[in-house]
């Protein structure tokens, strides 16, 4: 009889393969996954641009031509989960042909690997599809406010507010600058929007410069800062509900995506342990 079968006196017996596959190879195949990450968020590049390309295409700039705002939307949405489907399809689908085959591994412990690979893909190529416009953003940014740091931050920031009412003038005439008006008002209707009421200071002012630039009685004004007021609060609600629900079908849309990442990667698996080894 071999040594190495028999057991010795005093001490447990092994086997010489017992617990190799284990101890010495990790569940995870990293270099499947990284490849089918890339090529999901290759993929969702390539078919983003198609799918802008067709946008672009439907909408006109003229009146009664071309697609709706709504059928627009219908389609971008389409667009966005046939995108996450094919992509992260295929990205899962490569992952699992690819990855290392687990030998003495119970069929469902292979079937849960498979499909942890197909969703560490999806992560992974989300994880880089959100990363690069992030990059080129902040990067522009970060070069645009070298130039402009002194007055931007003056214009747009928390305080430019009350610094605008404290040089307010004690009564507007029409020989003011335009640009400094417009900026002034822009001002005031974000602050309005955000605390979500008009002071009447603030609404007397403006109903002032509005009488003193367009020359229309001073009841007049008023009611046209009012009714623009509203029409800007409604405009930014509508602008609400429609972040709200295109970030509900994103979500939607990323879900699938990690469905059928996770579902292509058992398939792919199964070819990947069903492939004959050549001696």
């Amino acid at each position: 009889m071999s040594t190495s079968a028999a057991s010795v006196p005093g001490q447990p017996w092994h086997s010489d393969h017992e617990g190799k596959n284990e101890a010495h190879s990790s569940g995870v195949s990293w270099a499947a996954v990284i490849a089918g990450a890339f090529v999901t968020a290759a993929l969702s590049l390539i078919l983003f641009a198609l799918c802008a390309g067709i946008g672009f295409s439907a909408i006109s700039p003229w009146d009664d031509a071309g697609a709706s705002a709504s059928r627009i939307g219908v389609g971008a949405i389409i667009c966005l989960i046939l995108v996450e489907l094919i992509s992260s399809s295929v990205g899962g689908y490569l992952a699992g042909r690819l990855r290392t085959k687990w030998v003495n591994i119970h069929t469902h412990e292979v079937y849960f690997r498979d499909t942890a690979h197909g969703f560490l893909v999806w992560a992974v190529s989300l994880v880089i599809v959100a990363f690069l416009p992030l990059a080129i953003v902040g990067g522009t940014s970060r070069m645009s406010s070298r130039s402009t740091a002194g007055t931007s931050a003056m214009e747009s920031g928390p305080t430019a507010y009350f610094v605008d009412m404290l040089l307010r003038p004690s009564s507007p005439s029409a020989e003011q600058n335009d640009a400094s008006v417009h900026r002034e008002f822009e001002i005031i209707f974000a602050h309005a929007l955000r605390k979500g009421d008009l002071p009447s200071a603030d609404q007397t002012y403006l109903a002032q410069v509005v009488a003193a630039k367009t020359g229309v009685s001073e009841p007049d004004a008023e009611k046209r800062v009012s009714d623009t007021l509203a029409e800007a609060r409604e405009s930014a609600d509508k602008a609400r509900k429609a972040v709200a629900h295109t970030l509900y079908w994103t979500f939607l849309a990323l879900l699938i995506g990690a469905f059928c990442a996770s579902f292509a990667a058992t398939i792919g698996g199964k070819q990947r342990d069903r492939v004959i080894v050549i001696q």
